[in-house]
């Protein structure tokens, strides 16, 4: 049998089948999303695919009960951990009144959910990272032991946000968890013409913090360095940066077209390294996922997202009538 590497992590057969399942929920959530949207049921996908190992590893590495996720619109993995469900996500992509992110108001991907910790999303990208920087101030003030955890893409590193949070966690020393989901391109940029470092994690030590690049396909390397960062700001040795390196097995969005910027070859070549085949390979090395517990899974799955996508798409639309709600004061 193949090294048991979740074990000497102290993690439980149980608690990585968990793991596993978080993220194949999220891709086939995102799958149905991409038919609903070619067959013209709703309008915009913005997709974690290949990016679930990253997500899902770093939040079961927190604590799920008070910590703050602050997350970028890919995602899915991360919410689907801290609570949301597959529900929650399709009323958001029919943008239906129960949306709990926004009412039906904003485009999927802006999530946010108050019971769960989940601080809502902008439009424009970066601006969840001095909200993190904040959250994690006045935690400490307050001399509360929650952890901030806030993730980005390679591209929104070279915003000034991430700059000003960053220097800013380091000087203050806070409990700041930043991971960039680094998927080689910001939209149609590759990664080359983005840094000119060798590594988005080679900028931490200008901040005053450690810097870890880890293979974003493996959700066990993401959880270890993860969990090493969220002790630390627990411990009030301030922030971490984190580069998770994956690839985005998706077009941008569903309105984007990356076969003008990226060869079908390169796609194909990264679909190897798909960490719900990886990680799938790993558990049943293991016996942990059986061929008939895999079974189950994916009915289970499967039925799930029917019954989500079936309520979401008979839901109600938001009436007129409160659009102007929450915007001024009544």
């Amino acid at each position: 049998m193949a090294e048991n590497r979740h074990k000497s992590l102290g993690l439980s057969d149980e608690r990585v089948l968990e793991m596993f399942r978080t993220m194949l929920l999220a891709r086939k959530i995102d799958e149905r999303m991409w038919l609903l949207n070619r067959s013209g049921k709703i309008p915009f996908v913005i997709s974690c695919q290949g990016q679930e190992a990253a997500q899902v590893g770093a939040s079961f590495a927190l604590d799920l009960e008070k910590d703050y996720a602050l997350p970028y619109y890919r995602d899915m993995g991360v919410v689907l951990a801290f609570g949301m469900t597959a529900k929650d996500l399709m009323l958001s992509g029919f943008a239906k009144a129960e949306d709990p992110n926004s009412g039906g108001r904003q485009m999927p991907g802006h999530f946010g959910q108050k019971e769960n910790r989940i601080v809502t999303g902008s439009s424009p990208v970066t601006t969840q990272v001095p909200h993190a920087v904040g959250i994690a101030l006045a935690g400490k003030m307050e001399k509360k032991d929650f952890v901030t955890f806030v993730t980005f893409g390679e591209g929104s590193s070279n915003q000034g946000d991430f700059h000003e949070g960053a220097n800013f966690a380091g000087v203050h020393k806070l409990p700041v968890i930043f991971m960039v989901e680094n998927n080689k391109y910001a939209i149609s940029v590759p990664v080359s013409k983005q840094l000119a470092c060798e590594k988005v994690s080679d900028r931490a030590i200008g901040y005053g913090m450690p810097g870890h690049t880890v293979d974003g396909n493996d959700p066990l390397a993401v959880y270890a360095v993860v969990k090493e960062a969220a002790d630390r700001g627990r411990r009030g040795e301030g922030p971490t940066l984190i580069e998770a390196v994956s690839y985005r097995l998706t077009p941008h969005s569903s309105d984007d077209d990356d076969r003008t910027y990226r060869e079908r070859d390169e796609v194909a070549e990264a679909k190897k390294k798909d960490s719900i085949v990886t990680f799938a390979n790993y558990l049943r090395e293991q016996k942990i996922l059986t061929e008939e517990k895999e079974a189950e899974l994916n009915k289970e799955l499967d039925d799930l997202v029917n019954e989500a996508t079936e309520y979401a798409e008979n839901a109600a639309y938001a009436e007129a009538e409160s659009a102007m709600n929450y915007v001024y004061e009544e």
